[in-house]
């Protein structure tokens, strides 16, 4: 497992989920009343990365991050769901950020984890992943 895995696993942060392939956990400065962070246990360093061939595990990380967010009672209806892209990434991982319900984040979450050139959702990863050529 990677050093910032490693880390993680080591803080003193509640684990809601934890299987072979994933650790989830709460992030420690919330942006909205349920908010978790999603991180494969290989290393991928950050959204910018990825290729056409990780929209499997894009699509798992929103699955657990789904899957997190029904189990500790999130709204399933008003949630986000995406990633940060360099330089406003704080770790260089790979991390989905959950949010719910958006519609209760505060102004400047709001800005944060809106689809801008520094965030985007889980939808737009897949969209530009699939319009990638094959291989790339």
């Amino acid at each position: 497992m990677h050093s910032y895995c490693d880390q993680v696993l080591k803080l003193r942060c509640v684990v809601s989920l934890q299987d072979e392939k994933f650790v989830a956990f709460r992030d420690q400065r919330p942006g909205a009343p349920h908010h978790y962070l999603i991180i494969p246990k290989i290393h991928v360093p950050n959204p910018s990365t990825l290729t056409n061939k990780d929209i499997p595990l894009v699509e798992s990380l929103a699955e657990v991050g789904n899957k997190v967010l029904q189990e500790q009672g999130g709204n399933m209806e008003d949630k986000r769901m995406g990633f940060h892209y360099p330089p406003f990434n704080t770790v260089d991982h790979l991390c989905l950020h959950v949010l719910s319900p958006a519609s209760q984040m505060s102004f400047l979450s709001s800005t944060i984890y809106s689809t801008t050139f520094w965030f985007m959702t889980v939808e737009k990863i897949l969209e530009k992943l699939e319009a990638m050529p094959p291989g790339q």
